[in-house]
């Protein structure tokens, strides 16, 4: 058996996130502390008791949901389960490979609260509010969407932003451009098209300005070798090398995530399992989808830790 880590992308927070981890493991609340500490905001509070609108602010999610997936990992490794020898490899969607990295030693667990705090405020200033959307077009490939979003261009910018699974991308840019695109799509066989409740157009070229500030922050940043390859979203393949990481990191912010590639490519590097680490359970959903050969697992809460390592 090989194992894979996963860690979950905006979306999967949820208002109690993380509580009761804390309440059961000292290595968790010291995690928090640390995310607190780092952020000079009790963003612990928010996780915990919400509100929820507050919670939703991406300078705020992205945080949060790393702060839980590390609360995990930290309980693992006080149970001396480490990382290096509980996965051949790591990968997390968008903000989650921020966590993926973290995870692995490449960050601090304080220097991945901050970049992501602030790629939050950078993603949300790179496009005014209302300007930017983005739509899940469902029952399209890849290449469907791709052909819909040029026709729906018209001059403006809608691109395919997250390839999730078959038949299911996201796409990104224009208000206007990404609302033709979701009426394109349905008169091409779309089951749905619908937008998404975000409040920026992630993933896109609109995000340049956001990805500029990102490449500042990241060269003030070290990254140490992770301690197993970290599969890269814009790349759907594995990397190590530090620099790479941080190029890719810039890149991340305008380019693709191409979740469904990289869940693919896992079976062709010998992995048979992934567990996903933190908030919800997307990532093991679309996995489902796009291997059933893959098996997964969730770790969120002390449950799952338990039925995790009396698994192993």
């Amino acid at each position: 058996m090989t194992r894979a880590l996963v860690f979950p992308g905006q979306g999967s927070q949820y208002v109690g996130m993380g509580k009761s981890l804390a309440e059961a493991f000292e290595p968790a609340r010291l995690v928090f502390e640390e995310v607190n500490d780092a952020l000079s905001q009790d963003l612990s509070k928010i996780m915990w008791e919400g509100p929820e609108d507050d919670l939703r602010l991406t300078e705020n999610t992205q945080p949060a949901l790393m702060a839980h997936s590390l609360a995990v990992i930290r309980i693992l490794e006080n149970g001396g389960l480490k990382v290096g020898e509980l996965a051949s490899h790591v990968a997390g969607h968008s903000l989650g490979e921020y966590s993926a990295l973290a995870s692995a030693g490449a960050f601090s667990v304080a220097d991945a609260a901050r970049l992501l705090k602030l790629r939050g405020q950078a993603m949300q200033r790179a496009v005014p509010v209302g300007e930017g959307a983005m739509a899940a077009i469902l029952g399209l490939s890849l290449e469907d969407v791709n052909a819909v979003v040029e026709e729906a261009a018209k001059g403006q910018v809608v691109v395919a932003a997250n390839d999730n699974a078959d038949g299911q991308v996201v796409v990104s840019g224009d208000k206007a451009a990404v609302e033709r695109a979701i009426e394109i799509a349905k008169a091409k066989g779309a089951k749905r098209g619908l937008l998404l409740p975000v409040s920026a157009p992630f993933h896109c070229p609109l995000m340049k300005p956001a990805a500029l500030e990102m490449k500042d922050a990241l060269a003030d940043v070290t990254i140490e070798r992770p301690v197993v390859p970290v599969i890269a979203n814009v790349l759907a393949a594995p990397v190590s090398e530090p620099e790479g990481i941080r190029n890719l990191l810039v890149e991340q912010v305008t380019g693709a995530v191409r979740w469904r590639e990289s869940v693919a490519s896992m079976g062709s590097l010998g992995i048979t399992d992934m567990v996903e680490v933190g908030a919800g359970k997307v990532l093991a959903g679309l996995a489902r989808r796009i291997d059933r050969d893959l098996n997964t697992m969730n770790i969120q809460d002390p449950a799952d830790i338990e039925a995790f390592t009396a698994s192993l």
